[in-house]
């Protein structure tokens, strides 16, 4: 009979038969909410202890975050309804608000490594992640206003941009006029994004949930498993840096799979908000622990393969 309790006796034990690499703070990017106005630390209702910062505000935060070590950030923009159009216009304006959260970030924490999300969603009156034409989103004409996006946030620092919005070529779009201009940002590619209904307080915090219909014809349908990894390679091919997968949890076997596959490529996995949001809420509520629960299933995230976690629970990972 083969013994294994033996190997369960002590934490120190417990402790030197682990095999998951450490979560240390390197490991977290930390997701960061982006408003007009001055003064502003609005709390997300669907998201218990996560904020929306003007940018004055943003930078107070960002230094508390760094005394944590974590040294890498991610940003949305959230705008008013009236500054929003069809187009998403203010998205990849020359004055948009995260170009100026970049470069206020950068004067004063010039080495943390800033990621920006690439997507439409946040800045169109329909909320959809592309232009529209008959009420469906056109992928090739919405590449080019990806890409002046991308362009801007480049232009004001970004170390990474971050494409979301999964369109067909994103990454190509993006890569080109990036080389073009001479930059050197990387792009981080949503490669492998499901259309889960885990993303519900995520729309509430940066006002973007579609006015019409849903996002599945261009996210990826949560029933496929192959079609995640082909979605990676064909990002790679295109000149992504980086990979991830969205959500987390419930696709750890994709995650596995990414990170066997594509092991020389750094890959990245979002605990998004309704993750968070469970977690959170049923904590509140006495039925686990919330610490070991977030620690639980952080661990299992990083098990599965990814290098990096997008986490709403980085800060409290080692406050507590």
């Amino acid at each position: 009979m083969k013994r294994f309790r033996p190997y369960r006796e002590t934490q120190e034990i417990r402790d030197r038969y682990a095999d998951v690499p450490k979560i240390v703070p390197g490991c977290f990017i930390y997701p960061y909410f982006v408003t007009e106005g001055s003064g502003v630390r609005q709390e997300i209702s669907s998201m218990p202890d996560v904020y929306r910062f003007s940018i004055d505000r943003l930078l107070v935060d960002v230094e508390e975050l760094l005394t944590l070590g974590i040294d890498k950030i991610l940003l949305f923009g959230v705008i008013d309804e009236k500054e929003k159009d069809e187009r998403g216009s203010a998205a990849y304006s020359a004055d948009n608000v995260i170009s100026r959260a970049i470069k206020a970030i950068k004067a004063h924490f010039p080495d943390i490594l800033v990621f920006t999300d690439i997507c439409l969603c946040e800045y169109t009156s329909h909320g959809h992640c592309g232009l529209l034409h008959n009420r469906d989103v056109d992928n090739d004409t919405t590449l080019p206003l990806l890409a002046e996006m991308a362009y801007q946030h480049a232009v004001a620092g970004a170390d990474f941009v971050a494409p979301s919005a999964m369109m067909d070529g994103q990454v190509k779009a993006i890569r080109e006029r990036i080389e073009k201009e001479k930059l050197k940002t990387k792009i981080l590619a949503y490669s492998a994004k499901y259309a889960s209904a885990f993303y519900g307080p995520f729309r509430d915090a940066a006002s973007s949930a579609p006015s019409f219909g849903d996002r599945k014809t261009y996210q990826m349908d949560f029933r496929t498993k192959h079609q995640g990894l082909e979605e990676i390679a064909a990002d790679i091919e295109e000149g992504t840096d980086w990979i991830m997968v969205k959500p987390a949890l419930a696709y750890l076997d994709i995650l596995y799979r990414a990170s066997e596959r594509f092991a020389t490529y750094p890959l990245v996995a979002y605990q998004v908000s309704g993750e968070y949001a469970m977690l959170k809420n049923g904590a509140a509520q006495g039925f686990f622990d919330e610490t070991r629960i977030f620690f639980e299933s952080l661990t299992a995230i990083r098990r599965a393969g990814a290098d990096y976690i997008i986490s709403y629970y980085a800060k409290d990972f080692f406050i507590k």
